[in-house]
């Protein structure tokens, strides 16, 4: 008994000790450690603020600001992201559970028998309830570490989540922000459009009055009707594309598609930024990012899962106990009570290569997943890259182009009056017109991709991931706690719980 007593007391204490499957390894490529470019260097720079967090504070502009407060709290896919935190919280909590007791049962038994027992020496006939309960409990060993890596993979599984729901906030606030200077330079094109139409239709007019008193040959009042309807045809199309990003701004901030009140008549150029403001060194922040983060975040949950795979090859022992308690309503027989325990050993030996193929198949999910996680990085750098040669490229033509449009304004005053006082003919009146106006048009275009390559450039680096608001807002809450028992899930972690389970990952300030 007492050899008994020592080998479970020994069962007990290795249980757990013991985890197969490989132990995570950060799949990180040496060239990362290092990596920065000279686009990089030459547009961006090293300052404490604005926080690369709220990296939109650059421009300064109080309407954008709003914009993205309001899709930090009503965005749907933000919303969905936090839900799903949140489900991964409770399928940790799944796992958690496999550190107790698996089986915890509690049965009970009334029945009636009606007996009627004919021939032989003794018939009898007899009725009669019999009674029972009992209490089941069977607690398998964590001997290979079977739960412990369910549990390892729940975890980062959750934080995977955590990382996941950083990476919307990152996309969502910068697809706002590039939606809404936009919706700003398609706003300032529609005004350039409408502004050349009217100038082109006086010009129409006065054509018109030239050749009805014979002062002019009809080619010049075509000519001019002709470019005056060109310009007027593109101001439905304008207008459409305005209305569409306005639409597409409403959804993203929570709202239906029409007007956008928080949006006010701005007809100032939108602000030019020749740099991007870093709190870090590139590599870090390209590794800092939210999806980079899930990646391997999924690496490591991957790992722990083959592990759990491997311990199909090992016996499973179990401890096993029953209490059993039963009785009948027949008068002099007699009650029992039974307490029952012991070991269980089961091992699946003739598995006919399942496991040994199940456990191909999840490193095979594993050497994906670190393929993954590589090009993740490499995409991330790409981003970057393309950005930052997007910023200083869309700079330089704007620059150019600000100076075209200032020739092309002179070039069209010298036009008119040449041709006023009949030293040129109307062609090169028209002529002018049409190159300030595509001149214009690019100008302002220029503008909007060098502001549209300032927020590439920043989600390429991942700011934006930080948000103090809740993952699940107060009533999206009380509707869940309404319908389910959430207990404490619902709340915010503590700062210490939001630590990351990698050893080289950055903890949340």
């Amino acid at each position: 008994m007492r050899c008994r007593r020592l080998l479970l007391f020994g069962a007990v204490t290795i249980g757990g000790c013991v985890r197969l499957g490989p132990d995570f390894q950060p799949p990180a490529e040496p060239w990362v450690d290092h990596w920065n470019t000279p686009a990089l260097e030459h547009a961006s720079q090293r300052a404490q603020y604005p926080d690369l967090r709220q990296w939109w504070q650059i421009f300064a502009d109080p309407v954008l600001d709003r914009l993205i407060a309001e899709s930090d709290a009503h965005n749907s896919s933000l919303k969905i992201a936090g839900l799903r935190v949140m489900e991964a919280r409770a399928q940790l909590g799944i796992a958690e559970s496999g550190r107790y007791p698996q089986l915890q049962q509690i049965a009970a038994d009334s029945v009636y028998l009606d007996r009627h027992q004919s021939g032989g020496d003794n018939p009898v006939n007899s009725h009669l309830w019999q009674h029972s309960a009992g209490f089941d409990i069977g607690w398998e060993l964590d001997f290979w570490g079977r739960f412990s890596r369910a549990i390892e993979a729940a975890d980062a599984s959750y934080f995977a989540s955590e990382a996941n729901y950083e990476d919307v906030l990152v996309l969502l606030r910068a697809q706002v922000a590039d939606s809404y200077f936009f919706l700003r330079t398609t706003e300032a094109r529609l005004r350039v459009a409408n502004e050349n139409a009217k100038q082109q239709y006086r010009n129409y007019e006065i054509t018109e009055k030239l050749f009805n008193s014979g002062q002019t040959a009809e080619l010049d009042l075509q000519q001019a009707k002709t470019q005056y309807l060109g310009t007027l045809s593109t101001i439905p199309g304008l207008e459409d594309q305005l209305s569409r990003t306005r639409n597409a701004l409403a959804v993203l901030i929570g709202q239906p598609p029409g007007a956008l009140p928080l949006v006010v008549d701005n007809t100032a150029l939108i602000p030019l930024v020749d740099r991007a403001v870093l709190q870090d060194v590139p590599a870090n922040l390209l590794l800092r990012r939210p999806d980079v983060r899930a990646a391997e975040l999924n690496v490591a949950a991957q790992g722990a899962l083959v592990g759990v795979a491997e311990t199909d090859y090992y016996p499973a022992l179990t401890l096993l106990g029953s209490i059993v308690w039963s009785t009948d309503s027949l008068s002099g027989t007699s009650r029992s009570l039974d307490l029952i325990g012991g070991p269980s050993l089961r091992w699946n030996v003739f598995d006919y290569g399942r496991i040994a193929n199940n456990i191909r198949v999840q490193d095979a999910r594993l050497q994906q997943l670190i393929e993954a996680y590589r090009d993740k990085v490499r995409q991330a750098a790409r981003e970057a890259d393309d950005a930052a040669n997007g910023l200083t490229r869309s700079l330089q033509r704007e620059r150019i182009l600000r100076e075209a449009e200032g020739a092309a304004t002179r070039s069209l005053a010298l036009a008119n009056t040449l041709y006023r006082e009949g030293y040129s003919d109307f062609q090169r009146v028209l002529d002018a017109q049409r190159a300030l106006l595509e001149l214009q048009d690019s100008y302002l275009l220029s503008r909007g991709d060098a502001v549209s390559n300032v927020i590439a450039l920043y989600k390429a680096l991942g700011g934006g991931w930080y948000s103090a608001q809740p993952k699940v807002d107060a009533a999206t809450r009380q509707q869940m706690e309404q319908r389910t028992d959430w207990g404490n899930l619902l709340n915010d972690p503590t700062a210490e719980q939001t630590a990351s389970p990698l050893p080289n990952q950055v903890k949340k300030p």
